[in-house]
């Protein structure tokens, strides 16, 4: 099953399987399945989804509970559940995420795995940058991760400034 929604970031085609999300692909997304692979058209199972995408495109939200089912090698799965880890606002090199799944010598085939992520901006890939800071290769082009990465850091600091703001420093 599918459904298309807007999103800041464009069009997002949501896939599930038995319930269980296993896409989220964007347009013009390199390493984009087939349309025709997605199933038939049918919002009714992704209410979740949807709700908790809106809260994240709000600011309100900065980690998500879904049950999700990405088909990939192991290694991919590992890597996957690896970004999930990586805190809101904040960026990791591939070589530190290749570090916490325990190969340090992988940076390479984690950003390889990291590019074929099914489930983008849920599965935060945009959140892994170059070892030097820069934007290197994302699947949805690197404008959107600019935009993803600033949107997360605005929010983060905006909600900073809203604790901080209670209590004055003197």
């Amino acid at each position: 099953m599918k459904t298309v929604i807007d999103s800041p970031v464009g069009q997002l085609t949501l896939v599930a399987i038995d319930g269980a999300l296993t896409g989220l692909y964007m347009e013009d997304q390199r390493h984009r399945p087939p349309e025709e692979t997605f199933g038939e058209p049918d919002a009714t199972p992704f209410g979740p989804v949807i709700e908790q995408l809106d809260e994240y495109f709000a600011g309100q939200r900065s980690e998500f509970d879904l049950t999700m089912a990405p088909s990939g090698t192991p290694f991919q799965r590992t890597v996957w559940a690896a970004l999930c880890e990586i805190p809101y606002g904040e960026t990791i090199s591939y070589g530190e995420l290749a570090e916490r799944i325990g190969k340090p010598s992988a940076s390479r085939a984690v950003g390889l795995a990291n590019g074929k992520n099914p489930i983008g901006i849920i599965v935060p890939c945009h959140r892994v940058v170059g070892s030097n800071g820069d934007l290197t290769g994302y699947g949805g082009g690197l404008g959107r991760k600019q935009h993803l990465l600033d949107f997360e850091r605005r929010n983060t600091t905006g909600a900073q400034a809203e604790l901080f703001a209670d209590y004055p420093m003197s």
